[in-house]
This record gives C-alpha cells, structure tokens and sequence, in this order.
C-alpha cells in the first residue's frame, strides 16, 4: 500500500496522474485511516537526508501550494516557514484536508440502500469418516466426538483441534474427514500432525486421520485456503487440488483453487514449495515471495503480494488493480449474494484499494461506488452492478 501511495504522490507532483489514478488518490485520502499523510511525512524525511533544509521546505512548499489549488482560484501563495518536522506535519494535514475537500465537493450524495447483507462468519460442516456431519458453528465448545482413536475438540475461538491418543495403534488409512465451509463461512483447523489451515468461504478440505503417521500426508483441497505446514522432512506434506499437486516438508503458503476461477494461484510466504499441472506433468519450485499461476496454458512464476494473496485470512479484502468481475466473486462468496450485471461493461472496471471483510456489505459497495464508474443495488439477496 506504501509504495502505490508513494507511487501517485510522485505522479501528483509531476502532473502526471491519469484520471483514475487522480481519482484513487483522493479516495485514499478520504478515508479516515488512509496511509497518504503518513507517507508524505516518510518521503519529505527521506529527502531530508539527501539535501538541504531549505531545499527540502522549498520544493515541498511548491508541492503543497499546487495540491491546494486543486479546483480553486489561483492565489498568490503565502510563504510557509516552518522547521522540518513541523513543515511535514503540516503538510499532511493540508494535503488530507485538501483531497477530502476536492472529493466531497466532487462526489454524489452517497447512496443510500434499501436493504444490506451481514458479512460471513465461522461457519463449517465436519462430515466423519462414517458419514456422520456436524454442523460446528453450532456445536458447543470443547469435545465434540472421538473416533478411529482421534478425539477432536472445538476451541473457545472456533478452531477445530485433532489429538491423537496415546493408547492406540495404527489407525485405519481408509478413515478420512472432510471440513466444508458455505458461501459465508470460514474456518480454522488444526491436523492431527500439528499443521493448521484456514479454509475460505465456499472451500472444503479432505484429510486422513493417520495424517500424522503415513508416509504422505495427503489432503486434497477445493477453493481457498492458508497453510502452516508442521515441519517433518520424513512425511512430505501433499496438497492436492482439481489441476495441481503441491509438495512441501514444512512451510506457509496460500492456495487459490475455486472452480469458477480461471487460474489457479499459489503464493509461498516460508519455505519452498514444489508444484505439479495435472494435465501436463510440468513442474517448478516456488521460493518465497512468489507466486504460482496455473491456467490451460500452463504454469508460471510471478513476484506475489503476498499480503494481497492472505489478506482474507486476516479480515480484509485487498484489490491490486483487479477487475470489477473477479472482486465481486469474491463478495460474492463471503456475503453470499448472487451478482447481476446491468451493464456488462461494469465487469471490466478496474479496482484498487483495501476493504475491510466485516463490515455489512453496503459500505464495501460504497467504496466502489467512489471511483464513479459503478453503481449497485441490494435487492434481497442479489446484488446489481450498473455502469456509471
């Protein structure tokens, strides 16, 4: 987030800004948690140890005179003559104070909806090795049920927790559990090998019980989830999805595997990670801070945000100038709502920005809303996407 604030500050002070980069900058600036003063502070510190006070103060005052005649008549600008630190502060607060008032005297009234949607929650299915479910969200805290010599308790927090017990023996290789999460729903489990996963909205993950003793520990996933593998070099870890086999000894990565996407993503965040296409036996080796893209015409390796790629793990929604389209799949199955276009054309929007995942729907669709190019209506359950 950094760097693309640092990014359009520069393009600002070159005149340079597109206006859909103008127009992401004063949203950014708008909001009452937005980086942007922070990072004007950073960059006017920074040069500070590179030049002279007064070329410093010079160059920045030229800056902040230009920002605030931003759509208003041309004045002849009065001399600002403050000590660094306290210039920086105060440009800050002009800057901010400057794009929230361009924008507020520049946006529509905000819309209203009629209706909203509350955000997903902890909410899974735990279908057993004989076909029992138990709905966990329902379920009360503590131990929940033992079998094949595995018992498995539910934490206070939602975790679902596997022990093996001391007393037994080998357990059955045919014994197997499936954790299921709706539309709306997320989840968090730990194996009974001491790896722990988040399972996203509308994913599932299927696990033997012997995980923790067989040669492969061998799960197969549908949707999305994070990995904390527990290392142990002696039993490889194998996540298996429809397209891709993925193999590690012990690290954190995050895989992206829904079934309406059209590309399956896979970002490493620790450790090394190797990865194989089902449909053409190709292989490659991830190393940190990368990032898997498996389509119909193959694999291949790209640098990862990594925070972008985990960001749902950690409550929030995270959009790298990503289409309108594929961030309303991904409303979609946190909100559990359908999506209908209006305007065929409003898939095509570009998006950038940061929302966080629990808030009701109608403030995440009024972030969008700021860019001018959509607009949307709540109708019960469905969400309608109209082109500005």
């Amino acid at each position: 987030m950094e760097q693309r604030i640092n990014y359009l500050l520069k393009q600002f002070t070159a005149d340079a800004l597109s206006p859909e980069e103008k127009q992401e900058l004063l949203v950014l600036a708008a909001d009452p948690a937005s980086a942007v003063s922070d990072e004007i502070v950073k960059m006017i510190m920074a040069e500070e140890a590179a030049t002279t006070e007064v070329a410093v103060t010079e160059k920045w005052e030229a800056v902040l005179n230009n920002i605030l005649a931003t759509d208003k008549p041309k004045k002849t600008p009065r001399s600002i003559l403050l000590r660094p630190l306290k210039w920086a502060a105060a440009a800050a607060v002009l800057v901010v104070f400057s794009f929230t008032a361009y924008l507020s005297l520049n946006k529509k009234k905000e819309h209203v909806f009629a209706s909203d949607v509350a955000p997903g929650k902890n909410k899974a299915i735990l279908t057993l090795a004989d076909g029992r479910k138990i709905s966990l969200s329902d379920a009360a805290n503590g131990d929940l049920i033992e079998q094949a010599g595995v018992s498995i308790s539910k934490t206070a927090n939602g975790q679902l927790v596997y022990h093996i017990q001391k007393t037994t023996g080998d357990i059955d290789d045919s014994k197997v559990n499936t954790i299921s999460t709706p539309n709306g729903g997320e989840w968090e489990i730990r194996l009974p090998d001491g790896s722990v996963v988040w399972l996203n909205a509308a994913s599932s993950l299927q696990y033997p019980l012997n995980i923790g003793s067989s040669k492969q520990r061998k799960v197969e996933l549908s949707g999305e989830a994070y990995f904390e593998v527990a290392k142990d070099k002696a039993h490889p870890f194998i996540v298996k999805t429809l397209k891709q086999e993925l193999e590690v000894l012990g690290t954190h990565f995050n895989i992206n595997s829904y079934a309406n996407e059209i590309v399956t993503r896979t970002t490493l965040l620790e450790g090394s990670v190797r990865i194989s296409d089902l449909s053409s036996n190709d292989m490659l080796v991830l190393k940190p801070g990368e990032q898997s893209v498996l389509s119909k015409n193959g694999i291949e390796i790209k640098k990862a945000n990594t925070d972008e790629a985990i960001a749902w793990k950690n409550g929030y929604f995270m959009f790298d100038n990503e289409k309108q389209e594929s961030i309303l799949r991904k409303i979609a199955r946190w909100y559990n709502v359908e999506i209908e276009y209006a305007d065929p054309e409003a898939k095509e929007v570009m998006y950038y920005g940061t929302v966080s995942r629990f808030e009701k729907i109608s403030k995440v669709l009024r972030k969008f809303e700021q860019t001018g190019e959509v607009r949307f209506d709540i109708k019960g359950n469905k969400i309608i996407v109209y082109k500005e």
